[in-house]
């Protein structure tokens, strides 16, 4: 079984960075999905591709995929800077303010 080790990036939607702590075990797809002929459905006999397993760490991770022999491969996430305003969102609303407000 192959594996991949990464930590999620945060989703287009949010601007924090919740769920973006943890470490993500996935399995690689053992198989090619399949249509069905009768619905037209996309089905795969492999079952390990559903699972995603949650660490803490990723030492944790890793050494859950070598007590089980598992083939995993670590994916370092990018880290990128803070985007972190002296007043805060709340400065765009400010009473006080000498600049005229715009995007």
């Amino acid at each position: 079984m192959r594996a991949r080790i990464y930590r999620p990036a945060k989703t287009a939607m949010q601007s924090g960075t919740a769920k973006t702590k943890a470490w993500v075990l996935e399995f690689a797809p053992e198989s090619a999905r399949e249509i069905d002929p009768l619905m037209g459905w996309t089905s795969s006999d492999d079952t390990q591709a559903q699972v995603r397993l949650r660490f803490d760490s990723k030492a944790a991770a890793q050494a859950y995929a070598r007590a089980k022999g598992i083939e995993a491969t670590v994916i370092e996430p990018q880290t990128r800077k803070p985007v972190i305003r002296a007043g805060g969102y709340g400065e765009n609303f400010a009473t006080h303010r000498r600049t005229v407000w715009t995007h």
